[in-house]
């Protein structure tokens, strides 16, 4: 995987901003630590930097041009079904001068147009320019896997894998208020919109085609959803396709040129994984994370217990408080846009010690969002039933509400989310969803700001991603998933913090043959009252460890509440004090006086991501905003 930069101009004006091409591609080096390249065209200038992955000779070298030097592409991702359409290519007269994918996909749409984009399986970021016609093709995959942000005016397009490169070209930078809005809530900006106003991702499953006269957009693929599922499986049989599509998922995933492995840690999903893989790479290399002050979340039994089975050469990572903590500004620097899941400094860290070993992991991402793997799922499907005890619970939230909460306390934890079902159980069913994705609510959300968002574009925007949800269905929960958790928070982190570091991340379970295919099931087959991830658990329950089965799902959040009474204290001095704030003119300072009493005080409840969120912001817009001015 790599990272690709470009400018395509309207017209003179735009062609001033080409020379920004150079700043854009050097933003990228991370991600592409192996090689780089420029193409300029009359019209449009392309950058890449390379991560060799297929096909390691500098005949795969990228911009990569046609034999008849009408067509350039520049390609972040993977192909993995390109053996195939090379052959049929090969057919047609086609002549290769290099064994990449690149190569392939360039000549599939020379072949067969942009609807050849149908035909691919894989992740992937792609810009293709056409310089007889002066057209450019933008694309990105199914589910957002890779990412492809545009920025757009009167003069010129702009696209980028990264934030970073996209602002080398000087852009404006004017915040979009009510991205950071909906950020304050979220913990993340939903795609597809930008911390910035006239910055958009591509939305994913979509392509565009450009020209001086006119922009396309187009969706190639829908998730099939029926709210009425007659599967045509038994259960038995079900779960006997979902192996084999599985299976084949992985199998793709398992081409490389460069050292592979995979995450491991101790889960259901990244087990599943493990296990194929194992059975075609002799001694897989499997990578875990453990936390030597945090045996809450410390999940590496489970994981050595995985290794052992399939006798893969396992590897454990054990870090304690003061690791993390180290690892925080490089974590922090390399955000190019506010994100604050904070479990993805343990991602970072994962990464980068991965990559000192292989240059490929297979993950198990995804599979939550598929099968149906979180608590609001337990919840969402609670909340279809009309009992007598969700009645008692919807007036419990006034008692819950003076109890203390967090995710690090098994107790407290449970606290918490009897606490946000009560709520929850208040709303209709999409204020229902927005609110279980969210860890601040929008009327508390208003008072982060001295100017309050407007409250009319950010329900146009709610309305995007709450679409699909009219209370019928928990498969209608898992689709809004797709649109929302699954590429503005989940994905984003995975590529943001493992290209990071120069390593490519694969995530089998979206492969899009076995999204269709669970999609297809009924409710039941993924969850029901007493298990989640049903069909995914049976189906492999006779190969993997008894140990990973009946016991509690823990994700990893960092120690934020210690680091704000130590380490952090002095950063949330310097980035929350009144007069940055009042300089800043974004947030109202009596509001975050308040939220900093209640990180002091004897119930703190989930002030700590409150404050994490507020100080990524203030972090990226100093670095950003105020230092470039």
């Amino acid at each position: 995987m790599c990272g690709i930069t470009g400018i395509f101009s309207f017209n003179e004006d735009g062609k001033l901003f080409h020379s920004g091409i150079c700043s854009s591609v050097d933003s990228l080096k991370q991600r592409g630590p192996d090689a780089s390249g420029i193409v300029h065209f009359d019209s449009c200038s392309m950058g890449h930097t390379r991560l060799s992955v297929i096909d390691t000779s500098d005949a795969a070298s990228q911009p990569f041009t046609d034999i008849s030097k009408r067509y350039t592409i520049v390609f972040n991702g993977e192909f993995y079904n390109y053996v195939e359409h090379r052959k049929n290519l090969e057919k047609r007269g086609i002549v290769f001068k290099s064994n990449s994918d690149t190569e392939v996909l360039l000549y599939m749409y020379i072949q067969y147009g942009p609807e050849f984009i149908r035909e691919v399986n894989g992740c992937f970021a792609i810009a293709i320019y056409d310089n007889q016609s002066e057209k450019l093709f933008l694309a990105r995959d199914r589910f957002g896997i890779k990412p492809m942000l545009i920025y757009n005016d009167k003069d010129k397009i702009i696209f980028a894998s990264e934030m970073k490169a996209i602002m080398a070209f000087d852009i404006p930078k004017k915040i979009d208020s009510t991205s950071l809005y909906q950020y304050i809530q979220l913990n993340y900006i939903p795609s597809t919109f930008s911390i910035f106003e006239n910055v958009n991702k591509l939305t994913q499953a979509c392509y565009m085609l450009i020209s001086k006269e006119k922009i396309e957009k187009k969706q190639y693929y829908q998730i099939p959803f029926d709210n009425i599922k007659k599967s045509s499986f038994s259960y038995e049989s079900a779960k006997e396709n979902l192996k084999i599509l599985v299976e084949d998922a992985v199998k793709r995933r398992l081409v490389s040129d460069v050292p592979l492995g995979a995450f491991l840690s101790g889960g259901i999903d990244s087990s599943v994984i493990v296990s194929i893989a194992s059975k075609h790479i002799d001694k897989l290399n499997t990578f875990s994370i453990g936390y030597k002050d945090e045996a809450f979340f410390d999940e590496t039994n489970y994981a050595n217990l995985v290794a052992k089975k399939f006798n893969t050469n396992h590897t454990v990572f054990k870090l304690s408080n003061d690791d993390l903590f180290q690892h925080f500004q490089q974590f922090i620097d390399y955000i190019d846009e506010p994100f604050a899941d904070s479990s993805a400094l343990a991602v970072y860290i994962l990464s980068q010690e991965t990559k000192k070993h292989v240059t490929v992991a297979l993950s198990g991402d995804g599979a939550d969002e598929l099968f149906s793997g979180y608590n609001k799922h337990s919840a969402h499907l609670k909340a279809l039933n009309n009992s007598m005890l969700n009645s008692l619970l919807k007036n419990s939230s006034t008692i819950t509400n003076f109890f203390p909460k967090s995710r690090n306390n098994k107790i407290l934890n449970k606290i918490r989310q009897a606490h946000r079902f009560s709520i929850g159980l208040n709303l209709n069913d999409k204020d229902r969803y927005w609110r279980w994705c969210s860890l601040v609510d929008e009327s508390n959300a208003e008072k982060y700001f001295k100017n309050i968002p407007s409250v009319h574009e950010h329900k146009v925007r709610k309305e995007i991603f709450t679409q699909h949800v009219i209370g019928n269905s928990i498969s209608e929960i898992m689709l809004s998933d797709f649109g929302l958790v699954l590429p503005s928070d989940m994905l984003f982190k995975v590529d943001m913090m493992s290209m990071a570091n120069g390593l490519e991340v694969r995530v089998p379970f979206l492969d899009y043959t076995v999204v269709d295919f669970v999609f297809n099931l009924p409710d039941n087959f993924k969850i029901n009252a007493r298990m989640r991830k049903r069909i995914l658990q049976d189906s492999y329950r006779e190969v993997l460890p008894k140990e990973l089965y009946n016991r509690p799902k823990h994700g990893f959040e960092v120690p934020l509440l210690k680091w704000f009474k130590a380490e952090l204290r002095e950063t949330i001095s310097q980035l929350l004090n009144p007069e940055f704030i009042e300089y800043q003119g974004i947030f109202d300072y009596k509001k975050i006086t308040e939220i900093k009493k209640q990180l002091d005080s004897n119930n703190p409840h989930e002030v700590h991501a409150q404050i994490w969120a507020l100080i990524v912001f203030q972090y990226w817009w100093k670095k950003n905003i105020h230092l470039s001015t």
